[in-house]
């Protein structure tokens, strides 16, 4: 373990030197992000899984900076160049472009203008040049270096320029200062190509574009990139010339007595930029933009997901899921309270079939039958069209039917996986996709995790960043509130055991043939006594595996098994037992004791009592039915029923850098622009808002000509 470095990240991260080591001893002995930050809280300071994270990849980011400073130095020793001043530069730098700077005047270069001069035998007089000792005419200095391959003075004087112009490029410190005064003076601008093509002018506010490189909004890089990739604009990052030409000028010339000679170094000096560095350096800026926006748009994705996936699930109601269409019909799927199927049938309320009447008796007839609670749409073609007609058809149900707007994203791959062909396998891509609708509003989580993250479409841009970036830092969402979760061992499907920590598919097969040969497991030990997991992936994974109903009643609960007797020494001094827990008198007493008292007299560490005690309150606890449920209709709203002023309530759909957009019931969503959020300055929505929240908003505008309307969080 690096010293250095664990003193480093102690900074940028603001975390005590104690918690990062054992944190990192924690990651090498194997154990994962959610085991550690769920039953390691005593030995971490009570990190949470994003800080853990943020530990071992910058921690991982330093160690490969810190071989690479070594490789590089092994490179320039070996060339016998390497001294104590370019060995502590290295030392000192901070990022990898800082250390490529320094090696690139080593590096082994291809064919250039400056590697033919050199070759050619005018390295001496780009010497004699740049030392600024030189009386007289330079093309009488330049006559000695005529050879075969230099026939004229100017041939000589070009050659040593094309030299003088590459030690300027290869400068580390040149090229550093010059990036720096790139990006902070830096105009980034995007014009149109001619005859480009944009038919939905979907780049229309990038044709004539101008920004400060520094105060660049994240999101319109991406834009920008994406724009410039499909042909459509030209990018490029304008600066002042003279602030660049000032500064190297100033470091590069000696004196101006031979004024020739200056003029000639200048030149050089312009070479040098425009040709060598300027586009150079615009590359990288460029690319640093790209990341930092890349990372930001990732980010959001992943607060999103998180939102999402924490919805509240809707228990104990019996849905129909509803997945609209014109011309196929719509497949409705009627789920008992489990989620398992009981019904499918196909309408046809819409174009071009218009069987309006019989599609609502077949509806009204399923609604009656099946004593449907819920009717799930999916946000798909023909979803509002799907409302009007639920909103009508429930008004003449025998029984209080709501529904609500569910987004389908993703619903049709999954439709068409070979995990929903396994679990339907006599059902249509449709029928299935009805089913996955459903089963989004009575237990999104358990639904959603059978989707690639990147799929269910709660982010912008995720087709413009990096598609590694984005999966890795969606699973560890997904993983995060899985395990935050919990799930039950006896009920959990293959799709959301993969998140559990410490799984693999190699266990979770075991585990599915175990319950399919021998049903029900009535204890968390059943997996250790008949090997199911070693003893390790036991430790990692048993604390978000649940038995109900089982043998033991611990098993119900968040307790890690290492800490079964623990929690019976405090029932034990409760004067209390297993079958008190989750009954308000065991919570009586809890609420009453010393906690620093029993942690000293049960040697219990603090974290470890807390969670201790909120298990044995609600031992089946489910963090999402904290959150608020989601908003449930009776009745369609239309564009044409809203006034600007008008306060509704909505259903936030996605969170992105520019705003929120919300469902109140119309056609498209609305969008609150992000200066409509709060009298105060924010720097990004996801400050007040989240995917998931259900709000009161206000109508600020209507747009009926493009079918929108915008709104505010604020009074009108």
């Amino acid at each position: 373990m690096n010293e250095e470095i664990i003193n480093k990240l102690k900074n940028i991260l603001n975390i005590s030197e104690k918690s990062i080591r054992n944190t990192l001893n924690l990651l090498s002995e194997g154990n994962t992000i959610p085991f550690i930050a769920r039953y390691r809280k005593e030995v971490t300071g009570n990190l949470d899984e994003t800080i853990i994270r943020s530990i071992e990849k910058e921690y991982t980011y330093n160690v490969n900076l810190l071989k690479r400073k070594e490789e590089v130095k092994r490179l320039i020793a070996e060339k016998g160049l390497l001294t104590e001043e370019i060995s502590k530069k290295l030392d000192e730098a901070e990022k990898l472009i800082d250390i490529e700077d320094i090696y690139r005047p080593f590096k082994e270069k291809k064919k250039t203008k400056a590697t033919d001069a050199i070759k050619n035998g005018l390295e001496p007089l780009a010497k004699i040049l740049m030392s600024f000792n030189v009386f007289g005419s330079l093309k009488e200095v330049a006559k000695k270096y005529l050879n075969e391959n230099v026939k004229t003075v100017d041939d000589a004087l070009e050659g040593a320029g094309y030299i003088i112009s590459e030690w300027i490029s290869d400068n580390a410190y040149f090229r550093k200062q010059i990036r720096y005064l790139t990006y902070h003076n830096g105009i980034l601008t995007s014009k149109r190509k001619n005859n480009s093509v944009d038919e939905l002018k979907t780049y229309e506010m990038y044709y004539d574009f101008k920004e400060s490189v520094k105060y660049l909004k994240m999101y319109r890089v991406l834009a920008i990139n994406r724009g410039e990739d499909e042909g459509v604009l030209s990018v490029s990052i304008v600066v002042d010339e003279k602030l660049i030409y000032d500064f190297l000028e100033s470091k590069i010339i000696k004196n101006n007595n031979n004024l020739e000679l200056s003029k000639f170094i200048k030149n050089a000096i312009v070479d040098a930029y425009k040709r060598l560095i300027a586009p150079s350096i615009e590359r990288e800026i460029r690319s640093e933009l790209k990341d930092k926006a890349e990372d930001v748009a990732i980010a959001n994705f992943s607060n999103n997901l998180e939102k999402l996936l924490l919805q509240p699930p809707i228990k104990e109601r019996t849905v129909l899921g509803f997945d609209p269409a014109y011309r196929t019909g719509c497949k409705l799927a009627v789920l008992d309270k489990t989620g398992k199927p009981l019904k499918i049938a196909v309408i046809y309320p819409h174009e071009p079939k218009c069987e309006y009447e019989k599609s609502k008796e077949i509806l009204l007839n399923l609604i009656n039958e099946y004593n449907i609670d819920i009717i799930a749409i999916g946000n798909g073609t023909a979803s509002r069209e799907s409302e009007a007609f639920v909103a009508d058809v429930i008004k003449q149900a025998k029984r209080k039917v709501e529904y609500i707007i569910v987004s389908e994203a993703g619903a049709s791959v999954y439709s068409a996986s070979p995990l929903a062909i396994a679990e339907f396998p006599d059902l249509h891509v449709e029928e299935r996709s009805a089913i996955s609708i459903g089963r989004r509003l009575e237990d999104p989580l358990s639904e959603l995790v059978k989707i690639d993250p990147e799929s269910i479409g709660v982010g912008l841009y995720q087709h413009d960043v990096t598609n590694k970036k984005l999966k890795e830092s969606l699973n560890f969402t997904t993983e995060k509130i899985v395990n935050q979760v919990g799930v039950n061992l006896n009920t959990a499907s293959p799709s959301i055991l993969k998140y559990i920590s410490g799984l693999t598919k190699t266990t979770i097969d075991k585990i599915i043939n175990y319950r399919n040969q021998n049903g029900k497991f009535t204890s968390r030990d059943e997996l250790l006594k008949n090997k199911i997991l070693t003893n390790k992936t036991y430790e990692q994974a048993i604390g978000f595996l649940r038995v109900l109903n089982g043998d033991n009643p611990l098993d119900t609960t968040s307790i890690h098994p290492e800490s079964y007797n623990s929690a019976l020494k405090l029932l034990v001094y409760l004067e209390s037992s297993l079958n008190d827990l989750g009954t308000y008198k065991l919570q009586e007493k809890l609420s009453k004791i010393n906690k620093d008292e029993v942690s000293r007299l049960l040697n219990i560490d603090k974290y470890t009592l807390d969670d201790i005690i909120d298990s044995l309150i609600k031992p089946n606890r489910d963090i999402r039915d904290e959150l608020e449920k989601p908003l449930l209709r009776s009745d369609i709203l239309h564009l044409e029923d809203l006034k600007v002023g008008m306060k509704l309530q909505g259903t936030v759909r996605n969170v992105v850098d520019f705003g929120a957009f919300v469902d109140i019931g119309i056609k498209n969503d609305g969008l609150i622009h992000i200066s409509k959020m709060s009298d105060k300055f924010i720097k990004h929505p996801s400050e007040i808002l989240s995917v998931g929240d259900i709000i009161d908003v206000y109508v600020d505008d209507i747009n009926m000509e493009k079918q929108k309307v915008s709104l505010s969080l604020k009074a009108i």
